[in-house]
């Protein structure tokens, strides 16, 4: 006769070895076991890697299917990002993921890229899920998203943006404070006609906002616009750097990428400018390669890192809680001008 049916549900798995086995191996309660795969807070350290080693052992496999429906907790954190090709981004995503894996949640990543038809695809399937919290990038969405966010009692953290009238918790910036910063930097710096290639996102367009309006309430400067799509890439920064250098006199590029300010530099140099002395450049991200770069270029520093670890530790605390009631909670990481040889 199968003995299936007399199996205690806690024994739930999708492989050959139980609950129970896991239990026999590593010495405790199968209740034990239950906590430390799926509350692992709720164990001290050392019975956490005692069932480790257990499950290694065993091969057991927990049915997470099964064991969502009984909990009403499916441990899966949703992470939707525009694109992990941009380091900063890459950088957010490894960091959280870094602080959830060892508290028992596995992170599902979805990319958005730059449009709200895509969040809102994106939105749907992964609330279909029933996922315990979300890390969403941004906070400008569609008026479809946004009811879908507040009808859902799920924790979720905005982040890389800043608002009056965040969704429930918020961790970013100010990118009309970054344009500011930067236009204040570089008039103080003594340049005054400057060309703006930027991407058609809207973040990088509120930085655009922050850089005119820098230049409006010093009532000095002058500049010209190009925009290129997202992602951005060094050609482009070359392709429109060389349109303004043809038709406008300029003494400075700004960039909204680290990338795109590449590609000014590579056109700068085909035509035996010299940066700074006869073009200043300045991008935005602090890629990797910036400081690597001749000249080293200037840029705006995002601390990414930080911003993936408070999203993070927000989540948790909101996860253990055992009610929903969203936090209206916002934090400004800020940004740092990091000025180097290009300016």
């Amino acid at each position: 006769m199968d003995d299936s049916s007399t199996r205690p549900r806690s024994s739930r798995s999708t492989g050959s070895a139980r609950l129970t086995d896991v239990a026999r191996v590593a010495g405790v309660a199968p209740m034990t076991v239950s906590r430390a795969l799926n509350r692992p807070e709720l164990v001290s350290e050392t019975t956490r890697l005692r069932v480790q080693r257990a499950v290694l052992e065993t091969g057991y496999v927990p049915n997470r299917v099964a064991g969502a429906l009984a909990s009403s907790r499916s441990r899966l954190v949703a992470l939707l990002v525009p694109t992990v090709a941009h380091s900063l981004f890459a950088e957010v995503v490894q960091t959280v993921m870094g602080v959830l894996a060892p508290q028992g949640y596995q992170v599902l990543l979805g990319l958005t890229g730059y449009t709200p038809e895509q969040e809102e695809t994106i939105l749907e399937t992964v609330l279909s899920r029933r996922p315990d919290g979300i890390v969403l990038t941004g906070c400008r969405h569609s008026t479809l998203t946004r009811q879908r966010l507040q009808s859902a009692s799920v924790p979720l953290v905005e982040i890389w943006d800043m608002s009056d009238d965040p969704l429930d918790m918020l961790v970013g910036f100010s990118h009309e404070a970054v344009g500011r910063a930067v236009a204040e930097h570089l008039l103080a710096r003594g340049y005054r006609r400057f060309g703006l290639i930027s991407a058609d996102d809207s973040r990088a367009r509120f930085r655009v906002a922050g850089f005119v309006a820098g230049l409006e309430d010093a009532g000095e400067g002058e500049y010209q616009l190009r925009e290129v799509g997202t992602p951005s890439s060094m050609p482009w920064g070359r392709d429109k750097s060389a349109e303004l250098l043809d038709s406008h006199s300029l003494d400075a590029i700004v960039c909204s990428s680290d990338i795109l300010a590449l590609g000014v530099l590579a056109e700068a140099q085909s035509r035996d400018l010299s940066v700074p002395g006869q073009l200043a450049i300045m991008g935005f991200g602090d890629s990797s390669y910036a400081a690597a770069s001749f000249p080293a270029l200037s840029t705006v520093r995002i601390d990414g890192a930080a911003i993936g670890l408070r999203a993070a530790e927000h989540l948790l605390q909101r996860m253990a809680q055992p009610t929903f009631e969203r936090a209206a909670r916002t934090l400004d990481v800020g940004f740092e001008i990091v000025d180097r040889d290009t300016t």
